[in-house]
């Protein structure tokens, strides 16, 4: 028996699922938009969502849900979080124009990230929640508001946390809390937040520790805050195989050494350190290995005993001291709700053997940074189904259209079950959090591939642009 390839398989939303299954569905997309496009599935976000809040009304605590911006453009996501009743994280005067045309009133956005001084301004006028940043941000909003502007304190530094270039320091937030208090007719101090972009629940629950003990502090200072803001940072999970993801690695580790056959393009080893004793450190690509949902590392957190209160749980601490829970999810909302589809333009054989399937898309679309996505695509057919002699596993790299090296698409080999060909589609899964927006490259004027909302009504699929999208009223 020939063993099998190693493979990245990815988890795929059934209603995804259904639509990729669809006969011709993708390919009818693509012909009447375009190729490349982002397909986007408000019906997938509203399932995330109602996860969350199941997670959060379980444990009876008080809670906002704001969607963090930030993790996509699309004009749909912010439509289907007004709709749903939630609150919305924005990062820029951009952001925040854009909440307010979705509908979002101020007592529902919230502000995060470093600001300048034109930003405050507006974020003051506007009336919106600032998550305070610095302590320079806290000064300028002393001297500039009129009026009582709501601000959260973000907290970092925490013990056994690395560190971070956002946020305040537990040593000075003591000076935060006197300044709030010496300017209580400007600022009006909510509570505190912090931000763990971590899977560890014990960094969180440190975190939550170390806030708590603030709030007893700003009490001191005749301050009420009321709110708790653990963040966001809830992961995702791209594989649907862990064992098949832990094979890859294995063979990609031994590649990396010489062992069978190469699985890198230009001897790049995704952060791994190489050397005669072996292969060393943490890869590039680590959270695609990640099998924790995000409502299971939410009710971890909510779970977890405090032991300086008596081993009370985070979320009998938060109700004991009548504190609302805020929390920023994107990814988590977003998880397996896009996809992104381009089509095989030529495939060639390299000068080292390697088989390179270019594609009318870059590499910057699809991969956020300089991460390495380590789920596999998925090819369809063109016009010309492949013949059964064609159906042999075979390994490939997709490159992208613009004129650099370093474009591409996969740095890792990827085996397909067919030598593809020109007029094929490709589709890669679960692209809607920051791999579609992060840092989308426009070089030689390739325009940014357009986003279109897919939805089932009644059994039938629907497809428009992004734009034109307005959701069904959903009940908060």
């Amino acid at each position: 028996m020939t063993a099998a390839v190693p493979a990245l398989p990815a988890k795929i939303h059934p209603l995804v699922r259904a639509f990729l299954d669809s006969p011709d569905a993708v390919a009818a997309a693509v012909d009447r938009f375009g190729s490349p496009a982002h397909l986007l599935f408000p019906q997938v976000y509203l399932d995330n969502l109602a996860g969350l809040r199941q997670v959060l009304d379980r444990h009876q605590v008080r809670y906002r849900i704001c969607y963090a911006h930030k993790v996509n453009r699309s004009r749909a996501f912010l439509r289907t979080a007004e709709a749903a009743g939630i609150g919305v994280d924005v990062a820029s005067a951009q952001e925040l124009t854009a909440a307010l045309a979705a509908g979002f009133g101020p007592d529902r956005i919230e502000v995060t990230g470093p600001k300048g001084i034109g930003l405050l301004r507006e974020l003051i006028a506007a009336g919106v929640t600032i998550n305070v940043d610095n302590l320079w941000e806290l000064e300028r909003i002393a001297e500039l508001a009129g009026t009582k502007t709501p601000v959260l304190l973000r907290i970092s530094g925490f013990a056994g946390s690395a560190p971070s270039r956002f946020g305040i320091t537990p040593a000075d937030a003591e000076h935060a809390l006197a300044l709030a208090a010496a300017h209580r007719d400007r600022i009006g101090l909510c509570g505190f937040a912090f931000h763990i972009d971590s899977g560890e629940t014990g960094e969180r629950v440190r975190a939550v520790q170390e806030c708590l003990g603030l709030v007893e502090r700003a009490y001191g200072y005749g301050l009420e805050p009321t709110v708790l803001d653990i963040g966001g940072g809830l992961r995702q999970v791209f594989t649907a195989d862990a064992d098949r993801f832990d094979g890859y690695v294995a063979a990609l580790r031994a590649a990396l050494l010489g062992r069978g056959e190469p699985m890198s393009w230009g001897n790049n080893t995704f952060g791994y350190q190489v050397d005669d004793t072996g292969v060393h450190g943490i890869p590039i690509f680590h959270k695609y290995a990640n099998t924790v949902p995000a409502t299971r590392m939410l009710d971890d957190l909510l779970t977890a005993a405090l032991d300086a209160h008596g081993g009370r749980t985070v979320a009998q601490v938060a109700g004991e001291n009548l504190l609302e829970l805020w929390l920023e999810p994107g990814k988590s909302l977003v998880d397996h709700a896009g996809i992104t589809v381009a089509r095989v333009e030529f495939v060639k054989t390299a000068a080292d053997g390697s088989t390179l399937v270019n594609l009318d898309l870059s590499r910057d679309s699809v991969t956020p940074a300089d991460q390495e996505v380590m789920v596999d695509p998925l090819i369809l057919p063109g016009v010309a189904r492949p013949e059964p002699n064609d159906l042999a596993p075979v390994g490939v790299f997709f490159a992208g259209r613009l004129c650099l090296e370093r474009d591409m698409i996969t740095n890792h080999k990827v085996w397909l079950p067919y030598r593809p060909r020109a007029g094929d589609l490709v589709v890669f899964p679960n692209t809607a959090a920051y791999h579609q927006d992060l840092s989308a490259a426009m070089a030689s004027r390739h325009p940014l591939p357009p986003k279109l909302v897919v939805t089932r009504d009644d059994g039938e699929f629907r497809i428009r642009p992004d734009r034109d999208y307005e959701p069904a009223l959903v009940m908060p």
